[in-house]
């Protein structure tokens, strides 16, 4: 259950992580195969979706004993948690042929998550988020950052193991804040050169080590912008599996709407009043483009501009 009103696309797992289950080897080798148990696949960072009785799109579960022979060990599985009394897991899924014509044909379709996102049921969107960015995080840390041996997969996948130095590797998630900058009755929204054309979007940058989530905002705003911010208020957070982010969304007051884009991370600038960025939101923008309602830079421009 979501812990308040407001939740972005990515974040609400239903599942019950049941993390005092991960040590227990014996008790995940029988919900492994138990007849009962359920699991979600990964191809490539695609999750594997069917088509749902309303049009839209659902996970496509598979047998957790599938999903073990898929696999080829437990490099490859991770224990999701428990949905009520089912255990679930997730299979991660390589190559250049696409299960979907092999051993999975007729069960569903592999898809590009932020493709899809909205399209599935907010839970579903959750649970394949968490699974994609697990795996990520497992891909790219196989080795021991302190000896460079390579490394096991234990507690249900979400911790390696490293037999030579027994140093332990935990999942990593990059904090990055992301800002709408506020001045007065107007919003500012940034460009990047790269990005399509007329897409304007919050600021966003990495927290950095010994950094306060106000501090990177702050000093965020004054590297793009050239802005001081004078207050910063929370409003909600996104994990974001591209590949092991979490987008903490701002509103940060700002002394003065005379902003210069850096040229590096910006290119462009503009400020926005409350009626100007509800026509954005609605494609009303005369050529001003926002993210799409699965991005929290959406959400937060959204927020402000329907505030009384």
């Amino acid at each position: 259950m979501p812990l308040s009103a407001f939740q972005n696309t990515f974040a609400g797992n239903p599942l019950n992580r049941a993390s005092e289950k991960r040590t227990d080897v014996a008790w995940l080798t029988e919900q492994l195969r138990s007849d009962e148990s359920l699991a979600v696949a990964i191809w490539n960072g695609k999750p594997f979706v069917e088509t749902a009785k309303d049009g839209g799109l659902q996970i496509a579960y598979l047998p957790a004993r599938m999903a073990e022979e898929l696999s080829g060990g437990g490099e490859r599985l991770l224990f999701l948690g428990l949905w009520q009394e089912t255990a679930v897991f997730a299979v991660d899924l390589e190559g250049g042929a696409d299960p979907a014509d092999g051993p999975l044909a007729g069960l569903g379709r592999f898809e590009d998550l932020r493709a899809v996102a909205l399209r599935l049921p907010p839970t579903d969107a959750a649970i394949m988020a968490t699974s994609k960015q697990m795996f990520e995080w497992r891909r790219r840390h196989r080795h021991c950052s302190a000896c460079g041996e390579q490394t096991d997969v234990v507690e249900g996948g979400w911790k390696r193991a490293c037999p030579a130095c027994k140093a332990e590797h935990f999942p990593r998630t990059d904090p990055v804040v992301i800002m709408l900058a506020v001045h007065g009755e107007r919003c500012m929204l940034g460009r990047q050169e790269i990005w399509p054309k007329g897409m304007f979007s919050a600021l966003a940058g990495f927290l950095e080590p010994g950094e306060s989530i106000e501090e990177a905002c702050a000093r965020e705003l004054h590297e793009e912008a050239g802005l001081k911010t004078l207050s910063v208020r929370y409003h909600s957070t996104q994990p974001w599996p591209y590949p092991s982010s979490l987008m903490i969304g701002l509103i940060a007051q700002v002394e003065d709407d005379d902003a210069t884009p850096d040229q590096t991370e910006l290119s462009e600038v503009r400020w926005f009043t409350k009626a100007e960025a509800r026509d954005v939101l609605a494609g009303k923008g005369d050529g001003v483009n926002a993210p799409g309602g699965m991005a929290i830079a959406h959400q937060l421009l959204k927020a402000w501009a329907e505030e009384p």
